[in-house]
């Protein structure tokens, strides 16, 4: 149901909040890929085609930060590092899979790493 607005004209702030930050090359392929489970980075790096090493680690570093992954270290030999989505991270799967039901029955398709160009 869309938001009430006192002026059909006016920007949706949160709207524009929201695609701002899911907007960003790979931020919402991360949270799809990690809906499957914990994933550590060589695995994000294996089922994400096309993502450099630097920009996975940003990605990840700034979906952390805004409290939608959560990072867990286990001491090693050898250090493990994995990933999961948050309650908040899970909370936007159902946003992220009508977006999905609706590029593709609205779009053309793609293979991922075009998609993401």
């Amino acid at each position: 149901m869309p938001r009430a607005h006192k002026d059909a004209r006016t920007c949706d702030g949160a709207l524009a909040r929201a695609f701002d930050f899911l907007g960003k090359r790979w931020n919402g392929v991360i949270i799809g890929t990690l809906s499957h489970g914990p994933a550590g980075f060589a695995e994000l790096k294996r089922a994400i085609t096309g993502i450099s090493d630097s920009m996975l680690s940003d990605r990840l570093t700034e979906l952390t930060a805004a409290g939608l992954l959560s990072r867990e270290v286990t001491p090693g030999p050898p250090l493990s590092v994995s990933y999961r989505l948050t309650s908040s991270g899970e909370n936007l799967l159902p946003v992220l899979e009508s977006l999905a039901d609706w590029a593709a029955a609205n779009l053309p398709e793609k293979k991922c790493r075009e998609a993401i160009k």
